[in-house]
């Protein structure tokens, strides 16, 4: 491993940083590492999206061994590779790979061995798609706030008043006496909703959901590219691989993600209960 805290290699190290994040995470980069999503990726999407609360529950698992002195265990856990790699993702990774092998050759890479440096890039692409899960979530809060003027932090709490939107307008294009006293019978009369139309419309909504976690990277590496965050996440890594330290924990992007979904979860159950 290489002495990271050598001012000039440390400041040649943040030099590549800069310039690999610019080129793959500005916006012509990222534009064109999502074209490569167009794909087996959108049937990929859904299935990660619905692997992440399990994810999640192996992290905590790990973390909790390791507390509890079961570091062979914890390593093992924290090593499992939940999601699908996409095409995307698998892209990602071999130029993180071809980058970092560019950092060990001129002296300033960590010098980490292949199987700890690979781990460590499959987690940072796992972080990048939680920040995509985060954007997706801020569409569905803020789409329910423009349409319906509520909360509305995940798919789940977004299908009700979507179902009832539609089934509503429905009703009152059919209503026998014209559209006008329609609107205004269901007004006075909200139109009944069955279960399966709820279901089926958050079924839809999930689909176009991952859709939109898929494709979000297109806004979010631009502005995290601006604000320092892929930076300094990427330093991080690397500081990380220069130490050697065990890759046991959760990223704060995870429980952010999951967040929203707790969220949403919460929401549900308070409206049901009014």
């Amino acid at each position: 491993m290489t002495d990271a805290t050598d001012p000039a290699r440390l400041a040649a190290r943040q030099d590549r940083v800069s310039r690999f994040v610019r080129a793959r995470f500005g916006l012509r980069g990222t534009l064109l590492l999502h074209r490569t999503a167009l794909g087996w990726d959108l049937l990929r999407a859904p299935l990660n999206v619905m692997l992440s609360p399990v994810f999640l529950l192996t992290r905590l698992l790990a973390a909790l061994l390791g507390w509890l002195g079961a570091r062979r265990a914890a390593g093992w856990l924290a090593r499992r590779r939940i999601f699908l790699t996409s095409d995307m993702s698998r892209i990602l990774q071999q130029d993180l790979i071809r980058f970092i092998d560019g950092l060990d050759a001129d002296g300033i890479g960590p010098g980490a061995p292949p199987q700890a440096t690979r781990d460590r890039i499959a987690s940072y692409t796992e972080t990048r798609n939680a920040v995509a899960e985060i954007v997706t979530s801020l569409v569905v809060l803020s789409c329910g706030l423009l349409l319906f003027h509520r909360a509305t932090p995940g798919i789940i709490s977004m299908a009700g008043p979507l179902a009832e939107l539609r089934a509503r307008s429905n009703a009152v294009a059919d209503f026998a006496l014209g559209e006008t006293l329609g609107r205004a019978w269901y007004w006075a009369f909200p139109v009944q909703l069955s279960p399966w139309e709820v279901v089926l419309t958050g079924v839809a909504l999930a689909m176009i959901g991952s859709v939109v976690t898929t494709f979000a990277g297109v806004l979010a590496d631009p502005l995290q590219t601006l604000t320092g965050t892929h930076r300094r996440r990427l330093m991080r890594m690397l500081s990380q691989l220069d130490r050697a330290e065990p890759g046991s924990g959760i990223e704060r992007e995870h429980l952010l993600a999951r967040l929203g979904d707790l969220g949403d979860t919460l929401t549900v159950l308070w409206r049901s209960l009014r």
